[in-house]
């Protein structure tokens, strides 16, 4: 039975009725939004910025544990620097740009520069973390720095997996957020060439994301619009935000890592440490001393009785 949609809700995922084909969707309005009132991007960075936030909550969500998370990060050699995207296991985002103020011409038809604000000459850097000792790590060079197309070549050449991508960001006169959102489609093993030919033509049909949300369209009218003729199902709805989840326990413990004696130099220096979260820019004041006052002691290995061989 299809779910019912609740309000919201505005991340889904679903499926072909034959299970060929996948589809993710989501309206990223609210949440590039609040990225744009946190880090004051000027148009095109939100854009940028907003493209890869959208594309990463798309792609939390398809990791299989919520407690799993998934980071996106560019370094194209543009003047907006490097990209940053992460995405818990439930399509909750958080984002920051280097550079977030840059102006430069638009394209000749108008539209936004994303490309050469991104940059091309560099990679587009996935990062799984599943909760192993090491995170997944694939690195892909970009193709355009325009994001859709550098995460479309991150599947095909480091999963192996045929996807579309198509993602948009319109952003008014005033530097405000009109609209944004984006869709992933899948191919999954199996399908054949007719399912390939037919979903082909059915995305090469559909208008632009930001065009669609513009005149509204659900994200579950992109779905039947791609998935048309295969009977889709959806599988998954989810309300997703732009969550930043630092806190002063976690700012602690990374001053923990580096070490009593590295505290102790800085506790020199300055007995009260300012360090500010890049994705939400909430300043954490630290008083070291006290920090080092409560040092936790240091954790004894659990050492095993040698087992005798013949």
């Amino acid at each position: 039975m299809e779910q019912k949609p609740q309000e919201g809700e505005n991340l889904i995922r679903g499926i072909s009725k034959n299970g060929g084909v996948v589809f993710y969707g989501v309206d990223s309005t609210e949440i590039v939004r609040e990225m744009e009132r946190m880090h004051k991007t000027s148009a095109v960075t939100t854009a940028a910025l907003g493209r890869l936030l959208t594309a990463a909550s798309m792609m939390g969500m398809m990791l299989k544990s919520r407690s799993d998370s998934i980071t996106l990060q560019i370094k194209g050699g543009g003047p907006a620097g490097r990209l940053l995207a992460v995405s818990d296991g439930s399509g909750n985002v958080k984002g920051y740009v280097q550079n977030p103020v840059v102006e430069i011409p638009p394209r000749e038809d108008g539209h936004l520069n994303v490309g050469a604000a991104v940059g091309r000459d560099g990679t587009l850097d996935v990062i799984r973390d599943l909760g192993l000792r090491d995170p997944y790590i694939g690195q892909v060079p970009l193709v355009s720095g325009e994001i859709a197309e550098d995460i479309t070549s991150y599947f095909a050449i480091s999963e192996q997996v045929p996807t579309v991508c198509a993602l948009g960001v319109l952003v008014n006169k005033d530097l405000s957020v009109q609209c944004a959102g984006g869709f992933i489609v899948q191919l999954l093993p199996g399908a054949t060439e007719e399912e390939i030919t037919a979903l082909e033509a059915n995305i090469k049909a559909m208008p632009p994301v930001t065009t669609m949300l513009s005149e509204g369209k659900s994200i579950q009218d992109m779905l039947d619009m791609a998935l048309q003729g295969f009977n889709p199902e959806i599988l998954d709805r989810e309300h997703v935000a732009y969550v930043c989840d630092c806190s002063e326990e976690r700012v602690k413990r990374m001053i923990y890592s580096l070490g009593k004696p590295e505290v102790e130099k800085l506790r020199d220096e300055d007995p009260v440490a300012e360090v500010h979260c890049q994705f939400c820019d909430k300043c954490y004041h630290i008083d070291l001393g006290k920090l080092l006052e409560e040092w936790p002691a240091p954790q004894q290995e659990e050492t095993q009785p040698e087992t005798k061989q013949d």
